[in-house]
């Protein structure tokens, strides 16, 4: 389910320019750059690459990647606030009464937060608000000594910005919602497999829909930490912050792994061992067609 929402995303950016099936398979080589990028934004770089091997305008490739990373990053901006609302502190570790007992990972978390709303908001007063500016301000700030080097990319990035949001602005609600609506199901899909696996482990965990909902809130909470690890798709992360976040809901260390592991093996190396095949083929099917656009260029020669 969560691959089909990202799959459905991916066709209302590309406004139906994508078939279903290629989606499908665009979303395969995606999930394998980010499991196998240090962070969840690594494989921005990557997505630009493939989507503009598939012939699509740079205004619409710029369009796709930049407002998938906004999309992504308002879904936990968005909904942390609301689950805070309903379960306080203890959304953030077990036995948390107030901000002083959240401890290094809490710390943590909240670093995490901080530097997910700074960077969503600069990537969205750059597609929605002014364009321009946004490209001044990364420009002068790559005139700074050690930052010179990064001056040509945050040049491109800024025009990037520009195309993105001028193709952003000529789109309808429906667009905007229908790509928050799968963003918000891809996610939710993410953490309530975990749950799922939870309930089939731990069986005196009550099943009612507040226990539920709680056991969410921690695993979303979890996942800002995982997305800023420096390790490949937060390879040994999970696991150290598995027992420590939701030693509440799973005390026993052996189902604790036993459950972690399992959820990496369907999140993480599922997209590792399809990316292996999937890769390939897409890399034959590019090669094949720039293959095929050649002959057909030197035929009009020839005519």
């Amino acid at each position: 389910v969560r691959h089909l929402a990202y799959a459905t995303r991916l066709h209302i950016l590309s406004e139906g320019e994508f078939s279903w099936r290629k989606c499908i398979e665009l979303i395969f080589i995606w999930e394998f750059s980010s499991a196998v990028s240090p962070t969840a934004v690594g494989g921005s770089a990557v997505a630009f690459f493939v989507l503009a091997q598939e012939k699509l305008s740079t205004a619409k490739t710029a369009t796709i990647v930049l407002y998938t990373i906004v999309l992504d990053s308002f879904f936990f901006i968005g909904s942390l606030p609301i689950l805070f609302l309903f379960f306080g502190t203890n959304m953030i570790r077990p036995d948390v009464k107030t901000i002083d007992d959240i401890g290094a990972w809490g710390f943590y978390f909240l670093f995490a937060y901080s530097l997910m709303a700074l960077y969503s908001s600069i990537f969205y007063y750059g597609l929605f608000v002014n364009p321009a500016q946004m490209k001044r301000v990364l420009a002068g700030f790559t005139r700074i000594g050690f930052l010179k080097r990064y001056r040509r990319r945050a040049v491109e990035l800024g025009n990037e910005m520009m195309l993105a949001s001028t193709h952003l602005k000529r789109q309808n609600w429906r667009f905007h919602l229908g790509a928050f609506l799968s963003t918000a199901t891809a996610w939710s899909c993410r953490f309530l497999l975990l749950n799922c696996l939870i309930i089939g482990f731990i069986t005196a965990l009550p099943v009612d829909f507040w226990t539920q909902f709680e056991l969410y809130a921690r695993l979303e909470t979890m996942f800002v930490i995982i997305a800023f690890s420096p390790t490949p798709g937060g390879a040994g992360f999970v696991e150290i912050l598995f027992g420590g976040f939701l030693s509440d809901y799973v005390a026993n260390p052996t189902y604790a792994t036993l459950i972690s592991t399992i959820w990496r093996l369907l999140s993480y190396y599922t997209y590792l061992l399809a990316g292996a095949i999937v890769i390939p083929n897409w890399i034959r099917e590019v090669l094949n067609q720039r293959r095929r656009q050649r002959q057909e260029l030197a035929e009009e020669l020839v005519d």
